[in-house]
């Protein structure tokens, strides 16, 4: 049978085919959900970093023909590779910071295409189990049970034509009883931006919310993010 080296510890064009295809279907579909979430880093980016895992974790173990190659020490610079790309899906934006949560994930995926890569596929198949469970069901349980305890918070985008001031809306949103935490004011193209990161009181959902300014003269577009 072929092998990918000649060294004394070989891996078969099958198994490595196996090794990699479900390094890149885990993080594929920790990719998907994070995609269908409009996050900075979707599919592609979790797949080819799980994919990527996975082969340097099999170039590190079967690649090379000394028998003095460690194979931890590939395993331990992949973790230092990931932490530089999720630090690149981290986005500060006033006050407050988004994009935690998929460079986390980007992390969990890059240890789930090392232990594919490993041969260790039931780890990598329950851990990618317990990242879509905490990503979808759990943080909507988690947010239906904060919700009893703290204000719902999130960022309302407004869009207005240019030269718009954005003191009506702003008005409009205090009347309803939000607090606001930070507003920040753009132009892109001939819309004016508005981005008002908000907690909303208990007796106000954010539809109703986003009802209520979308009535004010000169809104252009409203979203609830």
């Amino acid at each position: 049978m072929q092998q990918l080296a000649s060294s004394s510890l070989s891996l078969s064009w099958d198994e490595a085919l196996l090794r990699i295809a479900l390094a890149g279907v885990l993080g594929g579909s920790i990719g998907l959900e994070r995609e269908l979430r409009e996050r900075e880093a979707g599919l592609r980016t979790h797949l080819l970093v799980a994919v990527g895992a996975a082969l340097f974790t099999i170039a590190g173990a079967y690649g090379f023909d000394s028998a003095n190659v460690d194979p931890t020490r590939v395993a331990a610079q992949i973790v230092t590779g990931i932490g530089f790309l999720g630090a690149g899906a981290i986005i500060r934006q006033g006050f407050s910071v988004r994009g935690l949560t998929t460079a986390a994930t980007l992390w969990v995926v890059g240890a789930v295409g090392l232990a594919a890569g490993a041969g260790y596929y039931s780890g990598a198949v329950i851990t990618t189990a317990v990242v879509l469970i905490a990503l979808w069901p759990l943080r909507v349980a988690a947010y239906n049970m904060l919700r009893r305890f703290r204000p719902d918070a999130g960022r309302l985008l407004v869009e207005l034509p240019a030269g718009t001031p954005p003191g009506g809306v702003i008005d409009e949103v205090v009347r309803t009883g939000v607090r606001i935490s930070s507003i920040t004011v753009g132009q892109d193209g001939d819309r004016r931006r508005l981005e008002l990161d908000v907690a909303l009181p208990q007796s106000l959902t954010a539809p109703h919310l986003v009802a209520r300014v979308a009535d004010v003269p000169d809104v252009a577009d409203v979203r609830w993010d």
